[in-house]
């Protein structure tokens, strides 16, 4: 007998979360953050989203280190040639 109500029980379970499986693919929605109004709204109304320090301009060195910095940028970024081959060719020996 216990058997059989585990058994029923088990059964019920599946059937129960068969139902439920597929609620995903069939939502009325176009994201399932749909329904956020208050969120989105919260966010819309932000007075300066942005990052205090990416209001500072003044960048604090000098044009010859600037300068550096891309002539170093530019040289790593060429293509470099390839080493030389030293490569020796057994052809074999001729009888």
């Amino acid at each position: 007998m216990p058997r059989n109500r585990t058994l029923l029980a088990v059964l019920a379970a599946t059937g129960l979360l068969a139902g439920c499986a597929d609620y995903l693919n069939h939502y009325e929605t176009v994201t399932l953050a749909a329904g956020d109004a208050q969120k989105h709204n919260r966010l819309l109304h932000t007075v300066d989203p942005f990052n205090p320090a990416s209001k500072v301009t003044a960048i604090p060195t000098d044009g010859q280190r600037a300068a550096d910095a891309v002539k170093n940028y530019r040289t790593s970024q060429q293509a470099k040639p390839p080493p030389p081959a030293n490569v020796t060719v057994n052809l074999g020996t001729n009888n």
